[in-house]
């Protein structure tokens, strides 16, 4: 337990100290981020967020090199050096999607084959049990990337990407402390911690905000990538499946909303004919915008809806629900809320008597969900303007 403490408190004190060396050269080289139509901010914010939290995890494995015996993290430290530098080069760059695709999938591929970790057991889902190689390899790294580039494509609002960095490393954390994992323990909690500085200037800075930018947003799909196959090695996930948890559910729960989400969005583009990596604006977080929550509450309905399928899990293993069981309900929760709500709700905004303005103003419901956006936006209470005045206290990052 001192060692968590003590990788957490590092990680997060070094992210705190870089932050401000890493936005003032962001804005010195001109990183940023421009806004355009399908963009929700309207001036140029610097995009070199996701080189902060590098450093601070950075701090946190080192103390943890240290601090335990035969610790292995180089493998893990090259590959999200990798990962950074690539998401960097196409923040400045704006590299094209094929190009990226095949940089993330010979780093996944990279870091399997020294490291040795790909799904190789479904733990009894439907009596499955070991698989293949010629399955498990291919599955982990379309899995993988999957992960990497849905992590990449929430990152629409403020908060969201960092907030689900936090809360997945979190339990991801918790997971791999009660299996005694020192090593994945300790790197899930650098992960949370590091984010946390990031996040308050992402929601509260206005003269210090800065976006994560895609270096920052592949480098933590590839995180959560290493912790999915951590919870699904075999050693581990045998632990859960004694315990009557679905392992595959577990990993599926924690994310559930990223997942489901980008697979709709892709899905939807590929049906109208166009490029799956093209942006728009039918994601989730985008629904909720256009509901008139503010970018904090958009994240925080999301993360709260997440974090609610992973209750409802633990819960059903608590009542002796099967792993498939478990594993369905899991499925079942992502379609209704990425597929089901989106699609009821963008009816209910296009249905509905029309105003005097000529346009339709949705139904009573639509409405009514449009009053409850109008609450998330505090933006000026004091609360807000204290930690807005902490995160953008530190004269450094003052232009």
């Amino acid at each position: 337990m001192l060692i968590l403490i003590i990788v957490a408190f590092l990680s997060l004190i070094v992210t705190m100290m870089a932050y401000p060396f890493v936005l003032r050269y962001a804005r010195h080289h001109k990183i940023v981020d421009n806004p355009d139509v399908r963009k929700l901010h309207r001036l140029p914010i610097p995009v070199m967020g996701g080189v902060a939290v590098y450093t601070g995890i950075l701090a946190g494995c080192l103390a943890m090199y240290f601090m335990i015996p035969k610790a292995s993290i180089s493998w893990s430290i090259m590959a999200i050096t990798f990962m950074l530098v690539l998401g960097v080069w196409d923040d400045i760059k704006n590299l094209p999607a094929v190009f990226r695709l095949i940089a993330q999938f010979g780093i996944v591929g990279a870091y399997m084959w020294f490291k040795g970790y790909y799904i190789s057991n479904f733990f009894g889902l439907f009596g499955v049990h070991e698989i293949s190689p010629m399955l498990g390899v291919p599955l982990s790294l379309v899995a993988g990337v999957g992960i990497i580039n849905a992590i990449n494509m929430i990152d629409g609002v403020d908060g969201y990407s960092s907030g689900y960095g936090i809360m997945a490393s979190g339990c991801f954390a918790v997971l791999f402390i009660t299996v005694h994992q020192s090593i994945w323990s300790c790197l899930a909690v650098a992960v949370a911690s590091a984010l946390i500085p990031f996040f308050f200037h992402n929601v509260f800075g206005k003269k210090s905000k800065m976006f994560i930018g895609d270096g920052g947003t592949m480098m933590l799909g590839f995180l959560m990538t290493i912790f999915g196959l951590g919870t699904l090695s075999p050693r581990y996930g045998s632990y859960w499946e004694e315990q009557g948890i679905g392992v595959i559910a577990m990993t599926l729960a924690i994310f559930c909303i990223p997942i489901f989400d980008t697979f709709r969005v892709m899905t939807a583009r590929i049906m109208r004919g166009s490029s799956p990596f093209k942006p728009d604006k039918s994601h989730l977080h985008h629904l909720f915008i256009d509901m008139g929550f503010s970018h904090l509450g958009a994240a925080v309905a999301i993360l709260l809806t997440n974090f609610i399928v992973i209750l409802v899990l633990l819960q059903l293993w608590l009542c002796g629900a099967s792993i498939n069981v478990q594993t369905i309900v899991v499925i079942l929760m992502g379609v209704t809320v990425t597929f089901g709500f989106y699609k009821l709700m963008r009816w209910q905004q296009h249905s509905g008597p029309v105003g005097e303005d000529g346009l339709l103003q949705g139904t009573a419901l639509w409405r009514a969900a449009c009053r409850m956006g109008k609450w998330s936006h505090i933006e000026e209470g004091t609360l807000w303007l204290v930690l807005q005045k902490c995160v953008d206290g530190n004269p450094y990052v003052r232009k």
